[in-house]
């Protein structure tokens, strides 16, 4: 399938690939149908690019990579809605906030983008644990100091 991209202008994307976010993302309600597009030269980012809007589209990672210990529990209710069964069909991403210099760049942790691999289901969760929207990237050169 052809769709227009927000950093990449037009390209070709596996129709199979398509994630749905059948509750559409927090602010974004309409639109429901996503591609993960990996970001040249540098594979711990990615964009979340909408099938639709060429306009909405984030820059994801995985929150891991930042900061290990991040953790939290998915819901009963979230796993049902996104066909979960096993650990090994879920990833996570977080939404990145990208500034200059970019040791100002935060990372939203409060917020997760849930997706089953499997299913290509994928759900923006709130969480209340004290996490934050703008959590500072923590890089391995942060972590050294």
């Amino acid at each position: 399938m052809n769709i227009k991209t927000k950093y990449f202008g037009g390209m070709s994307v596996d129709e199979k690939a398509v994630i749905r976010f059948d509750k559409g993302i927090p602010g974004f309600p309409e639109e429901k149908t996503f591609i993960l597009i990996d970001f040249p030269e540098n594979p711990l980012f990615q964009i979340l690019q909408s099938t639709v809007t060429v306009h909405v589209a984030f820059i994801v990672a995985s929150p891991y990579h930042f900061h290990q210990d991040y953790a939290f529990d998915l819901s009963e209710q979230t796993k049902a809605e996104l066909v979960i069964t096993k650990p090994e069909q879920v990833k996570i991403l977080s939404i990145l906030t990208l500034r200059n210099p970019f040791s100002n760049s935060t990372i939203n942790l409060q917020a997760p983008l849930v997706i089953n691999t499997d299913a290509l289901k994928g759900q923006q969760i709130i969480l209340s644990d004290g996490f934050s929207t703008r959590n500072p990237l923590q890089t391995e050169k942060a972590r050294a100091e």
